[in-house]
Protein backbone atom coordinates (compact mmCIF):
# COMPACT_ATOMS: atom_id res chain seq x y z
CA UNK A 1 0.00 0.00 0.00
CA UNK A 2 1.15 3.02 -0.96
CA UNK A 3 0.52 4.57 2.95
CA UNK A 4 3.69 2.05 3.95
CA UNK A 5 5.76 3.11 0.92
CA UNK A 6 5.49 7.06 2.36
CA UNK A 7 7.09 5.90 5.84
CA UNK A 8 3.61 5.70 7.24
CA UNK A 9 3.56 3.60 10.81
CA UNK A 10 1.87 3.32 14.24
CA UNK A 11 -1.44 4.68 14.90
CA UNK A 12 -1.30 6.77 11.74
CA UNK A 13 -0.98 3.83 9.66
CA UNK A 14 -3.53 2.05 11.58
CA UNK A 15 -6.18 4.76 10.56
CA UNK A 16 -4.74 4.88 7.26
CA UNK A 17 -5.35 1.17 6.56
CA UNK A 18 -8.80 0.92 7.33
CA UNK A 19 -11.76 2.27 5.07
CA UNK A 20 -13.58 2.70 8.02
CA UNK A 21 -13.97 6.51 8.08
CA UNK A 22 -14.28 6.43 4.22
CA UNK A 23 -17.27 4.54 4.04
CA UNK A 24 -18.52 6.23 7.32
CA UNK A 25 -18.71 9.42 5.60
CA UNK A 26 -20.15 8.31 2.60
CA UNK A 27 -23.30 6.53 4.31
CA UNK A 28 -23.51 10.08 6.00
CA UNK A 29 -23.81 11.52 2.79
CA UNK A 30 -26.03 9.50 1.47
CA UNK A 31 -28.75 9.76 4.39
CA UNK A 32 -28.38 13.02 3.89
CA UNK A 33 -28.99 13.49 -0.13
CA UNK A 34 -31.60 10.40 0.30
CA UNK A 35 -34.85 12.62 -0.45
CA UNK A 36 -33.45 14.25 -3.46
CA UNK A 37 -35.84 13.63 -6.39
CA UNK A 38 -33.94 14.87 -9.05
CA UNK A 39 -30.23 15.62 -9.69
CA UNK A 40 -30.00 18.46 -12.70
CA UNK A 41 -26.15 18.01 -13.16
CA UNK A 42 -23.03 17.03 -11.39
CA UNK A 43 -22.27 20.65 -9.66
CA UNK A 44 -25.80 19.69 -7.79
CA UNK A 45 -24.30 16.81 -6.70
CA UNK A 46 -21.31 18.34 -5.70
CA UNK A 47 -23.03 20.55 -3.86
CA UNK A 48 -25.16 18.03 -1.89
CA UNK A 49 -21.86 15.80 -1.19
CA UNK A 50 -20.58 19.20 0.27
CA UNK A 51 -23.40 19.63 2.71
CA UNK A 52 -23.22 15.81 3.80
CA UNK A 53 -19.56 16.22 4.76
CA UNK A 54 -20.59 19.31 6.62
CA UNK A 55 -22.96 17.27 8.30
CA UNK A 56 -21.05 14.58 9.04
CA UNK A 57 -17.76 16.73 10.09
CA UNK A 58 -19.46 16.96 13.61
CA UNK A 59 -18.95 13.32 14.10
CA UNK A 60 -15.10 12.87 13.08
CA UNK A 61 -12.71 12.31 15.54
CA UNK A 62 -9.27 13.38 15.60
CA UNK A 63 -6.58 11.25 13.32
CA UNK A 64 -4.98 8.95 15.56
CA UNK A 65 -1.31 9.65 14.87
CA UNK A 66 -2.26 12.80 13.18
CA UNK A 67 1.52 14.67 13.86
CA UNK A 68 2.68 12.11 11.44
CA UNK A 69 0.95 13.83 9.20
CA UNK A 70 3.01 16.83 7.93
CA UNK A 71 5.80 14.13 7.63
CA UNK A 72 3.70 12.22 5.11
CA UNK A 73 2.76 15.22 3.40
CA UNK A 74 6.20 15.99 2.85
CA UNK A 75 7.01 12.72 1.21
CA UNK A 76 3.80 12.50 -0.84
CA UNK A 77 5.20 15.28 -2.17
CA UNK A 78 8.68 14.76 -3.07
CA UNK A 79 7.31 11.37 -4.80
CA UNK A 80 4.92 13.12 -7.19
CA UNK A 81 7.00 15.99 -7.64
CA UNK A 82 9.70 12.88 -8.71
CA UNK A 83 7.11 11.84 -10.77
CA UNK A 84 6.15 14.64 -12.68
CA UNK A 85 9.97 15.55 -13.63
CA UNK A 86 10.34 12.12 -15.18
CA UNK A 87 7.08 12.58 -17.46
CA UNK A 88 8.07 15.93 -18.09
CA UNK A 89 11.14 14.45 -19.78
CA UNK A 90 9.54 11.99 -20.88
CA UNK A 91 7.24 13.94 -22.71
CA UNK A 92 10.14 16.35 -23.75
CA UNK A 93 12.73 13.66 -24.25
Amino acid sequence: MTVTKLGATGALLKTVFSTNPVESMIEIIREHAANVKRWRDGQLALRWAAAGMECAQGQFRRVKGYRQLPELVRRLEAVTADQNDANDLAVTG
